[in-house]
């Protein structure tokens, strides 16, 4: 993998590009002088944890011949206060799926997402706690 960063401003504004040509913003906290003209880096790692679950959770649930009519994921996450650096040590993220969903399907799918093939979900449990909970409205 080659992710490649260049630096927009005088401030803390990058572009992050990887090797598909596909970009993302990346920017500090307004607190050390960011713009807000992208996330930052800790959001991007929340993110990634999103969207890896979410993949496998859909991959997994697809071969099963379920498809949601809508998915959405919300996550919560916590970190370490007045300390550098600032792990994450809570996360808590909410799988809402619309549409015909086994409820049993929907909950294996996301544990075996969690803990087995979620590569985002098995670097962050080394420092944070990783729970969720799903809703199913039809």
């Amino acid at each position: 993998m080659e992710i490649k960063l260049d630096l927009k401003n005088n401030a803390y504004h990058f572009v992050a590009e990887n090797e598909s040509g596909n970009e993302v913003n990346i920017d500090a906290s307004p607190a050390i002088g960011g713009q807000g003209k992208g996330a930052r880096p800790m959001e991007l790692l929340i993110m990634g944890l999103g969207g890896c679950s979410g993949i496998d959770v859909l991959s997994i649930l697809r071969k099963q011949k379920i498809e949601p009519r809508e998915f959405h994921i919300k996550i919560n996450a916590d970190r370490e206060k007045d300390v550098t650096p600032s792990l994450f040590t809570d996360i808590h993220l909410t799988f809402q799926f619309k549409g015909n969903v086994d409820p049993d399907k929907a909950k294996r799918a996301i544990d075996l997402s969690l803990d087995k093939y979620c590569s985002a979900a098995k670097t962050l449990e080394k420092t944070a706690k990783i729970t969720y909970d799903y809703t199913i409205e039809a």
